[in-house]
């Protein structure tokens, strides 16, 4: 028996995996371990925006930027800022890259890895004078791992 992919099994994925890289984020790690986690509900925005921009667009990832100001408690307002950053880098690269491979894809999520956590550090020393420097480690682990996220949710873009 074959599987239909159509939109309504997409949005059921994208639904999943947000779900489920919320969940991965706020899950309590010791001290010596949080810097390690990788931004998950960053990671799947960024695949999401680039292998279903016409589902998900600039106010999805406002939202979902929204939602992480709330979950990871900072100040309302700036991961939607960085968030929509990403988007807005996702979409001038799109003109620009028009067959998206693995090598394009992880090169793309890793510039957008980089955009939003740089107007991150930007955006929290202007407005509370502050620079979390931890935040580094987990950029890194979060570049390392996009193929895995990447081959994870792969089945739902099909």
């Amino acid at each position: 028996m074959e599987i239909v992919y159509d939109k309504p099994y997409k949005i059921f994925g994208i639904i999943l995996s947000f779900i489920v890289a919320i969940i991965l984020n706020v899950y309590p790690l010791s001290v010596g371990m949080a810097p390690l986690r990788p931004m998950f509900i960053i990671m799947v925005l960024i695949f999401w925006l680039i292998f279903q921009p016409q589902l998900i667009g600039l106010f999805f990832a406002f939202f979902i930027g929204l939602i992480a100001d709330m979950l990871l408690d900072t100040t309302l307002g700036q991961q939607a800022f960085c968030t929509v950053l990403v988007a807005l880098v996702i979409r001038i690269s799109s003109l620009y890259i028009h067959q998206i491979n693995r090598t394009n894809a992880w090169f793309l999520a890793c510039l957008c890895l980089v955009t939003y956590q740089c107007s991150l550090w930007i955006v929290q020393l202007f407005s509370q004078n502050i620079f979390i420097s931890d935040s580094g480690i987990s950029l890194l682990m979060s570049m390392l791992s996009w193929p895995v996220v990447m081959w994870l949710l792969a089945r739902f873009v099909r």
